[in-house]
């Protein structure tokens, strides 16, 4: 979706602030372009090859004070009002709790449904209670116009509600890391039935608004391992590697098996990998910290089938 398009109600106010703006800023530029020019031919050394003295006139200075004054303090008011209209959501507003870390986001709602994308209802009001988890971030939607920082012990929060289905970009606006450039999501707008299908329905319900990623051309995806889609849905294949490079956190591949050294009230011992250890890590990850890493996995709640299916995927990265 590009930048023109007013995917949510944010969008129409960002718009006409800017349009606003910009407007005034072009009337200016002419006029005073134009007074330039004017001048400059008037005043020439050959029409007046002698300087006179000008005393000054109290009027016209009060006059080109005032008015540009009133011109700017109209900018403020009209993108004052705009701001504060994008910082008080309705009532109704669905309230999702967005986590930034690096380098993924994650969108978790009233239900306890945890997801990497943002799933949104056309025309229904969404609240976004946006915080990070270490470093700051910036939580950015450009067709939506809408910019929030995600800062550490602070829960910054604004809101939008969607006016188009599709799929809608989330970047991170700061520089927050090495892999800052990965840290991107999606707005997935669906019509009100199929969000709701998926919001009232079964934990493992497939993701809505399927159709709104693909291209009619794209080519049949393969298949993914149950395993792999859970870790992919919970981002943690962000800080885990897959093919045994270093990133935040232990690699996955050859873990299950592999003896590491941990840390737990500050006693260090060394462990085997096995399918118990995973399960306890995956469900307390900060009970044991592997030696080396920071204390910085977040709680993901699986549920059974869930826990089996990333046990099994573990197993096959040899």
């Amino acid at each position: 979706m590009g930048w023109m398009n007013q995917a949510a109600t944010s969008a129409e106010k960002v718009d006409s602030v800017f349009l606003f703006v910009f407007v005034l800023s072009v009337l200016f530029l002419v006029f005073i372009t134009g007074l330039m020019i004017y001048f400059v031919w008037k005043y020439n050394r050959k029409r007046h090859p002698r300087a006179e003295s000008i005393e000054g006139h109290a009027w016209l200075e009060i006059t080109w004070t005032a008015i540009p004054l009133i011109l700017f303090l109209s900018m403020f008011y009209y993108g004052w009002t705009e701001f504060s209209y994008t910082r008080n959501p309705p009532r109704d507003a669905m309230a999702v709790d967005v986590l930034a870390r690096q380098w993924s986001w994650s969108f978790t709602y009233p239900n306890g449904k945890q997801t990497s994308e943002l799933y949104a209802a056309l025309g229904r009001p969404l609240r976004l209670d946006i915080r990070s988890a270490d470093v700051i971030h910036g939580f950015f939607v450009p067709a939506f116009r809408l910019k929030m920082d995600a800062v550490p012990g602070q829960v910054n929060t604004t809101w939008f509600e969607p006016t188009q289905v599709g799929a809608y970009d989330v970047e991170c606006t700061v520089i927050c890391g090495v892999d800052h450039s990965y840290m991107l999501s999606k707005v997935v707008v669906v019509p009100e039935e199929e969000f709701k299908a998926w919001y009232f329905g079964p934990e493992d319900a497939p993701a809505p608004g399927a159709r709104y990623r693909a291209s009619a051309t794209a080519e049949p995806a393969q298949a993914v391992h149950p395993g792999l889609a859970v870790l992919q849905a919970h981002s943690c294949t962000t800080c885990h590697s897959l093919d045994g490079s270093v990133t935040v956190g232990p690699t996955f591949k050859g873990a299950f098996g592999r003896k590491d050294r941990v840390e737990a009230a500050g006693v260090e011992r060394e462990i085997t990998v096995d399918e118990a250890y995973l399960r306890k890590a995956i469900q307390e990850p900060n009970v044991e910290i592997v030696k080396g890493y920071p204390p910085a996995m977040p709680e993901s709640p699986l549920s059974e089938k869930e826990l089996d299916d990333v046990v099994a995927y573990l197993k096959t990265l040899k």
